[in-house]
C-alpha cells in the first residue's frame, strides 16, 4: 500500500491527479447529471403561478362546492372543520394523505379535502401529488402531468412553473411531474424538506397525496416531513391487519386521524335523522316546485319536519 500512496503523491505533485476535494456529493454529480432545485423565492411565488380554468372530469367524483347540500360536500366540510380546529391547538400546515393499500380513495380524499379548504375565503390551499409511482391528481383536474414536482426537484423548472392556480378559487395544484425511476431517492433530497418547510409561509394548507404505505416507503418518509398524516380506509376493502401495519409504519406519532371511505348514504344517516330528512326534503321540494306551484301541503310538511327535529339541533 505504501507504493500506491507514493505513486499517488507523486502524481499530485506533477499535476496528473487533482487532490481530493471537500465539496458536497451533490456538487460532483457528473457532467450529464441534471442540476438540483434552486432555493425558491416564496415571497413572490403566488404572483408568478399560471392560472388555469377548472376542468375537472365529469366522472372524477370531485365535490361541487356550488352544491353544498350534497352529503359528500357536507362530509368534507366536517373533516375540514375538525382539521381547522386542530390547527388552532397545534401548528398544522402540511398534511399527507395516504392509505394502507391501493384503491382505498386516498387521492380522491386529498383532492376533495383541498377543494373544501380552498372554499373558505382567503384560505390558500396547495394540493401536491407526491405519488410519483401512480399519479392521478393531474387527471382529476384535467391538467398536464409535467412540469410538476419531479421537474422542480431535478432543477428543470422553478417552483412557480411546477404549480397551477385553479381560476376563481383559492386552490393551487402541483402535479407529480415527469416519471422518475428513483422516487424514494428523490424524496430524500434536501430540496424536499426545504420546500415543505417554506410552503406554509404562503399557503394555509398544503395537502400531499402519497403512495400506499404497505407498497412503498414514500408515505412514511413524507409523514416525517409533514405536520400530520391522515389514513384513508375503505369499508369492505381495508382489513384490520392492514390498518395496524399502516399505523406502525407511520410510527403512530403524527397520525391526525382516519378517514372512512366508501360508506353508503344509509350507513351514514338513517331516514329519521335531521340531516338526511332535511336534504331529502330540499330535493323533493325542488322537484315539486318544478312541477306544481307551492301549496299549503308543502308548508305542513315543513312544519312537521321542524317539529320532529331534535331539540339540540
Amino acid at each position: 500500500m505504501s507504493r500506491v500512496h507514493d505513486a499517488l503523491r507523486r502524481a499530485e505533485q506533477t499535476g496528473v491527479v487533482s487532490p481530493p476535494s471537500n465539496r458536497p456529493l451533490s456538487e460532483g454529480r457528473g457532467p450529464g447529471a441534471p442540476a438540483l432545485a434552486a432555493e425558491p423565492d416564496f415571497a413572490e411565488l403566488l404572483s408568478q403561478v399560471v392560472e388555469i380554468p377548472f376542468r375537472a372530469a365529469t366522472d372524477s367524483l370531485l365535490i361541487d362546492v356550488s352544491r353544498p347540500h350534497e352529503s359528500p360536500m357536507e362530509e368534507f366540510r366536517t373533516l375540514r372543520t375538525r382539521l381547522n380546529h386542530m390547527k388552532t391547538l397545534q401548528p398544522i400546515h402540511t398534511i399527507v394523505i395516504t392509505s394502507a393499500s391501493p384503491a382505498e380513495g386516498k387521492s380522491l380524499t386529498a383532492a376533495n379535502l383541498a377543494l373544501a379548504e380552498a372554499h373558505l375565503a382567503g384560505n390558500m390551499t396547495l394540493l401536491a401529488d407526491f405519488d410519483f409511482r401512480r399519479p392521478i391528481i393531474h387527471t382529476l383536474f384535467g391538467v398536464d402531468r409535467s412540469p410538476g414536482i419531479t421537474d422542480y426537484l431535478l432543477g428543470k423548472v422553478p417552483l412557480d412553473r411546477a404549480m397551477r392556480k385553479i381560476s376563481g378559487t383559492n386552490l393551487y395544484i402541483m402535479p407529480a411531474g415527469e416519471a422518475v425511476i428513483n422516487p424514494l431517492e428523490l424524496l430524500n433530497l434536501p430540496a424536499v424538506k426545504q420546500m415543505l418547510d417554506g410552503l406554509p409561509s404562503v399557503f394555509s394548507w398544503v395537502v400531499l397525496d402519497s403512495p400506499p404505505l404497505l407498497f412503498a416507503a414514500d408515505a412514511a418518509l413524507l409523514g416525517t416531513l409533514c405536520h400530520g398524516a391522515l389514513l384513508v380506509v375503505r369499508i369492505g376493502h381495508t382489513t384490520i391487519d392492514s390498518v395496524t401495519r399502516a399505523m406502525q409504519s407511520l410510527c403512530n406519532n403524527n397520525v391526525l386521524g382516519i378517514v372512512v371511505n366508501g360508506a353508503r348514504r344509509g350507513e351514514l344517516y338513517s331516514k329519521d335523522t335531521y340531516y338526511h330528512s332535511y336534504h331529502a326534503h330540499q330535493a323533493d321540494g325542488a322537484n315539486a316546485r318544478e312541477r306544481d306551484p307551492p301549496s299549503q301541503a308543502a308548508g305542513q310538511t315543513v312544519d312537521e319536519h321542524i317539529a320532529a327535529a331534535p331539540v339540540d339541533e
